[in-house]
């Protein structure tokens, strides 16, 4: 591997599309919009900027893809947030529901992007949230009957314990919630397929072009080491490797660590006992397992979420352990890939996606908690929208909620939340 930054060895670079190699940045580039970020929420706002007629510069530090979102599990979820009825008495009745239906929303976007430019990224529908206790299926009843609430047209059915074997092949759980209208793709081919389309429709494109500083003001100089881009609009889509570019930023946004594991490719058999239906599957702990299967039949078990801001030594002697006890009949099953990376947490559990209130013309989206592969598409239309002039009621809806500052500062954060999600943990046990 030479000096430039690269993808990390997960199996999705192995199985990825061709990757082209952007251009670094050199010399001054002018813009109407500059966006830093060359992941799903970077590359959506760009290419819903330039499909309203603006110019678009995007820089990314690495590669096209090379942070969560190329890197990720590969769900494709209903949903932007946890709880959303907590947010009531900031946005209203109206508002909670107004998000949740961006929720769905979300989903049909990335359909539609995939559909309109044949990226092809291994989009299959099916996924099952799975209960591991049976208050989780009284949750799901729940789900169920709010999601008919909000007139969604997708299959959905409660699954009791004498049916989850039609969905994976496992004793661990004792109900299930089946949504045909999410499902599970290759992340990475998805960001890919995105940047291609990008370029085409005009946007600017450079990695390897972190940026090291910001001059604010009515325009904005964003420099790299080799250039710099003034552009009239600034939208930051950093997520968890916003690292200090932004304190005010960062500061709310907390990485952590998510692992996955791909095994051989299983015989026809074998994968069709361990998931029948080929869906995603996730499962209610605090330290989630999700797992699904890949095009070419191999199992990607993930999980295991990390606050603690260290990595396994060993990500596959980590994994292994947790991926035998819902599938005891691997153990003799090859461990081709691990690989792992940082997603952006909030306090909250709800998208930050908003402008900062001293700088009007900076705009930011981020901490997606585990929903990032439709949450960032919404948040780069709902920027779009903002950016251009358009009303976006759903970008004020997100704009007026209030995001805290995790406390402890950049070295006591991790381990403070470590010890809070053990708390979590523990009463899961109750």
């Amino acid at each position: 591997m030479n000096a430039r930054a690269q993808h990390t060895a997960s199996y999705y670079a192995a199985s990825s599309l061709p990757q082209p190699d952007y251009p670094a940045l050199a010399g001054e580039v002018l813009a109407d919009v500059c966006v830093v970020g060359g992941g799903f929420s970077g590359l959506n706002t760009a290419l819903e900027l330039a499909e309203r007629g603006l110019s678009v510069v995007l820089l990314e530090a690495r590669k096209i893809g090379w942070g969560a979102s190329g890197r990720n599990g590969g769900q494709l979820i209903r949903g932007i947030g946890h709880g959303l009825d907590q947010f009531t008495n900031v946005i209203g009745v109206d508002g909670v529901r107004q998000m949740k239906l961006m929720g769905l929303e979300a989903v049909e976007i990335v359909r539609q992007r995939i559909e309109r430019f044949q990226i092809p990224c291994d989009l299959t529908w099916g996924y099952c949230d799975l209960a591991n206790k049976p208050r989780d299926l009284e949750g799901f009843a729940e789900d169920a009957a709010e999601l008919r609430s909000l007139g969604y047209r997708y299959e959905t059915r409660l699954l009791q314990p004498d049916e989850m074997h039609t969905v994976v092949g496992s004793d661990r759980y004792v109900g299930g919630l089946i949504d045909m209208g999410s499902g599970h793709l290759h992340p990475l081919n998805l960001a890919l397929g995105e940047a291609a389309a990008a370029q085409q429709l005009g946007v600017q494109l450079f990695e390897q072009s972190a940026v090291t500083r910001i001059d604010y003001g009515p325009e904005v100089k964003v420099h790299t080491a080799q250039g710099s881009v003034r552009a009239k609009t600034l939208v930051l889509g950093c997520n968890a490797y916003l690292n200090g570019l932004n304190p005010q930023l960062s500061g709310k946004v907390l990485p952590a660590g998510s692992y996955i594991i791909a095994t051989e490719p299983l015989s026809e058999e074998l994968a069709h006992a361990l998931l029948p239906q080929n869906m995603a599957v996730c499962d209610q702990r605090v330290a989630l397992d999700y797992y699904r299967l890949s095009a070419d039949r191999r199992l990607l078990f993930g999980g295991a979420c990390h606050y603690s801001g260290r990595d396994p030594k060993d990500i596959a002697a980590y994994m292994r352990p947790k991926m035998l006890e819902v599938f005891p009949r691997l153990s003799d099953v090859r461990i081709d890939y691990q690989w792992g990376g940082m997603i952006g947490i909030g306090a909250n559990r709800l998208p930050q996606i908003g402008r900062l209130m001293d700088q009007p013309n900076v705009y930011y989206a981020q901490a997606y908690s585990g929903h990032g592969v439709n949450a960032t598409h919404l948040a780069g239309k709902l920027l779009a929208e903002a950016i251009s002039g358009q009303h976006s009621g759903g970008f004020d809806l997100f704009a007026k909620v209030p995001h805290i500052t995790f406390p402890g500062g950049k070295h006591l954060r991790s381990p403070l939340l470590a010890l809070g999600m053990l708390w979590h943990r523990l009463k899961e046990l109750a």
